[in-house]
């Protein structure tokens, strides 16, 4: 059965006919072309889905496109400014190595952005407990938990 879905990514207004079935992260990735959200595992264990939904970090492939209709959506696109310039926390992880592969770095990040709002001076600890929904199967992590304190005091509490 298919349904209308309308929702805003990236701050512009988008509107679709889909299968009811159809994920989050399929919308994103298969008809808006931001393929910036991975999907790593399908089953919302490994976060390399990872978006904001009306400001919060949700799991993308856990979320049916309908449940979207009328909310905000930010993915890894939408981050930086139009200008190109990186927001704080990308300009952390690049600062601070908090990548290898890639893969898991767009989820790390959207995780890490909404962890930061609300801790603009994180400890180790409270960083590491963040990402417990988040994997990286390259790192020891060490370098990411880096990044996301350097990010977070950048932002200062602010996205």
């Amino acid at each position: 059965m298919d349904i209308s879905v309308s929702l805003t990514v990236n701050g512009k207004a988008v509107a679709a006919t889909l299968d009811s079935r159809t994920l989050l992260v399929q919308l994103l990735r298969e008809r808006l072309g931001l393929t910036g959200t991975h999907v790593g595992c399908d089953t919302a264990q490994c976060g390399a889905c990872t978006v904001h939904m009306n400001g919060k970090a949700i799991k993308s492939c856990s979320i049916v496109a309908m449940q979207a209709e009328g909310a905000e959506v930010l993915t890894i696109e939408g981050v930086a400014k139009a200008d190109g310039t990186l927001h704080p926390m990308q300009q952390a992880f690049k600062d601070n190595h908090g990548l290898q592969c890639g893969f898991c770095t767009p989820g790390m990040v959207m995780n890490a952005l909404d962890f930061a709002q609300g801790h603009p001076n994180p400890t180790e600890q409270e960083v590491r407990e963040s990402l417990e929904g988040n994997l990286c199967r390259c790192t020891g992590y060490h370098n990411i938990v880096k990044s996301i304190i350097a990010g977070a005091k950048a932002m200062g509490g602010k996205l």
